[in-house]
C-alpha cells in the first residue's frame, strides 16, 4: 500500500509540473502600438542655423549659386516644440530668427543683411518607423513639410512660407538627442524686400518666381513625458497559443493516466521488494527553452528529469538527451548548433543530479516543426535507453 501511495504522489507531481509550465514570449504586432497619452512623447529642440538666400530677381543674371559664398550665407537660430502622435507621425511648431542676405544685382560687392523671424507648423514622418516597424533606434530619418509665416523686420513686410526638409535625429540617451536638419523654404517674390527686376512672360518656372532660403541646422533636443510606445499584443496569436497549450496539457494528462494504469497493473503482479527505487511516473521528460536561447527557461521542467535521473542511477541505465530547435526561425546550420547546445545544457543538469557522464548520450535534431505552436519545438527531451 505504501508503494501504491508513493506512485500516485509521483504521478500527481508530474501533472502539476506540466500544468505550471509557462511561456515567457508574448506575441506582438510589428506595426501596431498601444495609444499614448496626451502628455507622452513631447519634445523640445534648439538649433544653430546657416542659411543661403536665393532671390527671384537673380535668375538669368549669371550670379554664382555657391551656398557658402559670403554673398549669400548668413546665420540664425531656431526653437521648436512638438509631439509624436504615433511612432511614425508627429507635428512640431518651429520659431526661427535669422539674418538673411539680399542678393543685390545693382552692386555685386554689397549684399545687405536683413532681419527676419518666422513661425511654421511642420508635419513629420519618421521613415524608419513607418517602413521597418517601431523599435527604439539610435538614428532616425524624419521627413517633414513646412507651412508658415515670415516677417521681414527691416521692412515690416510679411511673406507666406512653404517648404520641406529632412531631419536626422541621433538618440544619445532616452531623454537627449542630437539633430542635423536640412531644409528649403520658398516665400513671396518680395520676401527680401526686392521685387522682380526682370521681365516675366508668364512661363517662368515656379521655383524661379519665388525667393528661397536654403539651409541646415545643427542642434540638440530633449524628450518630455513618457518616451516611446508599448507594442500592441497580437491577440489572435495569443488565443491560438493558449488553445495549443490546453490541448498539449490534455494530451499530457492522458499520457500520464495511461502510464499510471500500466504501472498499477505491474504492481498488482509483483511481490513487495524493499530498498528499490520505483520506476518514474513517466520515462520521457521535456525541457523547454526561449527563442534563440540554450538556457533552460523554467527550472520546473527539471522535476520530471530528476525522477528519471534517480531511476537511471539506481538501475545503471543510460539516459539519452535530444535537443531540438524550431524550424520557423534561424538557418538549418544555426538550428543544428542551437539544438546541440540545448542538449548539452540538460546533460549538464543530469551530471549535477549524480548521473555519470559516461551514462549520458546527447543528440541534436536541428530545426523541426513537430509541435504546434512552433514555440514548443524549442526543447530537449530526456529518455531512458
Amino acid at each position: 500500500m505504501k508503494k501504491y501511495f508513493l506512485l500516485l504522489l509521483v504521478a500527481g507531481m508530474t501533472i502539476s509540473a506540466t500544468a505550471q509550465e509557462t511561456t515567457t514570449e508574448i506575441p506582438t504586432k510589428k506595426h501596431r502600438v498601444v495609444t499614448n497619452g496626451f502628455w507622452d512623447n513631447w519634445f523640445i529642440d534648439f538649433g544653430y542655423d546657416y542659411l543661403s538666400a536665393y532671390s527671384n530677381q537673380e535668375h538669368g543674371m549669371g550670379v554664382s549659386g555657391n551656398p557658402f559664398s559670403n554673398k549669400r550665407g548668413a546665420h540664425g537660430f531656431d526653437v521648436s516644440i512638438g509631439k509624436w502622435a504615433t511612432p511614425s507621425f508627429g507635428m512640431r511648431a518651429k520659431f526661427q530668427a535669422a539674418w538673411a542676405k539680399q542678393v543685390n544685382l545693382n552692386n555685386a560687392d554689397f549684399n545687405p543683411l536683413y532681419n527676419q523671424v518666422s513661425l511654421a507648423l511642420q508635419p513629420m514622418i519618421n521613415l524608419h518607423n513607418l517602413f521597418a516597424g517601431y523599435k527604439p533606434r539610435v538614428w532616425n530619418i524624419i521627413a517633414y513639410g513646412t507651412a508658415g509665416w515670415l516677417h521681414n523686420c527691416d521692412l515690416s513686410s510679411e511673406s507666406f512660407l512653404l517648404g520641406a526638409g529632412i531631419l536626422n535625429q541621433f538618440n544619445v540617451t532616452k531623454r537627449f538627442h542630437i539633430n542635423v536638419d536640412i531644409y528649403a523654404n520658398a516665400g513671396d517674390p518680395d520676401m527680401d524686400g526686392r521685387l522682380v527686376s526682370w521681365a516675366s512672360n508668364g512661363s517662368t518656372p515656379l521655383f524661379q518666381s519665388r525667393d528661397w532660403l536654403i539651409g541646415w541646422s545643427v542642434g540638440c533636443g530633449f524628450n518630455l513625458g513618457k518616451v516611446g510606445w508599448d507594442n500592441a499584443p497580437d491577440v489572435d496569436a495569443i488565443m491560438a497559443m493558449n488553445k495549443a497549450q490546453v490541448d498539449a496539457l490534455n494530451a499530457s494528462l492522458a499520457d500520464s493516466q495511461a502510464e499510471n494504469d500500466r504501472l498499477q497493473n505491474l504492481l498488482k503482479n509483483q511481490k513487495p521488494v524493499t530498498n528499490v527505487i520505483a520506476a518514474p511516473a513517466t520515462t520521457r521528460a521535456s525541457v523547454f527553452f526561449n527563442i534563440n536561447k540554450s538556457k533552460i527557461a523554467s527550472r520546473k521542467d527539471l522535476v520530471n528529469v530528476k525522477e528519471i535521473a534517480e531511476y537511471a542511477i539506481a538501475n545503471n541505465r543510460t539516459v539519452v538527451v535530444t535537443g531540438y530547435a524550431d524550424s520557423n526561425t534561424g538557418s538549418a546550420e544555426y538550428n543544428q548548433a542551437l539544438s546541440q547546445r540545448r542538449a548539452e545544457a540538460v546533460a549538464a543538469e543530469l551530471v549535477k543530479m549524480g548521473v555519470s557522464s559516461d551514462k549520458i548520450e546527447t543528440a541534436a535534431k536541428g530545426g523541426v516543426n513537430d509541435l504546434d505552436p512552433f514555440s514548443y519545438n524549442r526543447r530537449a527531451t530526456v529518455t531512458l535507453k
